[in-house]
């Protein structure tokens, strides 16, 4: 569990973590920057406004537990690969979005539903996966990506701590659109692991 001003970040415990991370993703401007494939999202805007209306100590039995199964066995897939932290904000308990990283690649990707957006909690989501990846997982360097014409992503990631590096000039999302592309990174020698985390890097 990390803890920033605004934020309470953790590795999801319940289902209903789970949905309300892919909530606030789901929107048609979270999807324009992230891509995701559309089958890994929450469509219906109803059900989306729904969860992210919801408490994290609230539960789901509103929500009928075949489309919830269905979405969350999409959700872990790559979950081997893939840590995870939903973030909740502290001042009122609802879900404000995720951040990820890959084990492999040390990437990291990071959203925030619309009601949290444009308010510098980008800049403590990325600072919360710069602490995941050297300070949990023992990662030496943690990258991320961000269409150049995406000035909050970049400017939060700058904020955040991470640098400008050379890279592939384009990106394809995984809904299957390439895309312009910058690159950043966040180095640290001094790592730690947590039990379990990922090989140092």
């Amino acid at each position: 569990m990390l803890r920033s001003r605004r934020l309470l970040l953790y590795t999801p415990l319940i289902a209903l973590d789970v949905m309300g991370s892919a909530a606030a993703r789901s929107d048609a401007e979270a999807q324009r920057w992230l891509g995701v494939q559309s089958d890994a999202l929450v469509q219906d805007e109803d059900t989306r406004e729904w969860f992210l209306s919801m408490r994290a100590d609230d539960d789901l039995s509103g929500f009928e537990a075949r489309d919830r199964l269905k979405l969350m066995r999409k959700l872990e897939t790559g979950s081997d690969r893939v840590v995870e932290l939903t973030a909740v904000h502290r001042a009122d308990g609802r879900y404000a979005g995720a951040t990820s990283i890959n084990l492999e690649s040390g990437g990291i990707g990071g959203w925030l539903a619309p009601g949290y957006r444009r308010q510098g909690l980008g800049v403590e989501l990325f600072r919360a996966a710069i602490q995941l990846g050297h300070r949990h997982l023992g990662l030496t360097v943690v990258r991320a990506g961000a269409e150049p014409t995406n000035k909050p992503s970049r400017e939060a990631l700058e904020a955040a701590g991470f640098t400008p590096v050379p890279g592939p000039p384009r990106f394809t999302l995984g809904d299957g659109r390439e895309i312009d592309a910058c690159w950043y990174q966040h180095r640290q020698e001094a790592t730690s692991r947590c039990r379990g985390g990922s090989r140092e890097r």
